[in-house]
């Protein structure tokens, strides 16, 4: 189920879904994209979008430290919010 998110967020993960789609991506390969300085509000949108349904993050099978995330298609969250 997919929950509403804040516009804030939703303009990030909508240039994170230009960028990677459905593909894995890495917290170093997102600061980049989004030009985001500050850990912290990226802790906090990941952490948002997870509790909000909208990307599911995994480990890193090499490096248990990392997290690998996994944008949700857009028009699959749009139509779990209707």
């Amino acid at each position: 189920m997919t929950n509403h998110i804040p516009r804030w967020e939703l303009l990030k993960y909508a240039i994170l879904w230009k960028k990677f789609g459905t593909k894995e991506f890495t917290n170093e390969q997102a600061i980049t994209v989004l030009k985001e300085k500050d850990r912290h509000i990226l802790s906090v949108f990941f952490s948002d979008l997870k509790k909000a349904g909208w990307v599911q993050i995994d480990r890193d099978k090499n490096d248990k430290r990392k997290k690998i995330y996994v944008l949700k298609e857009p028009n699959v969250a749009i139509k779990e919010l209707i």
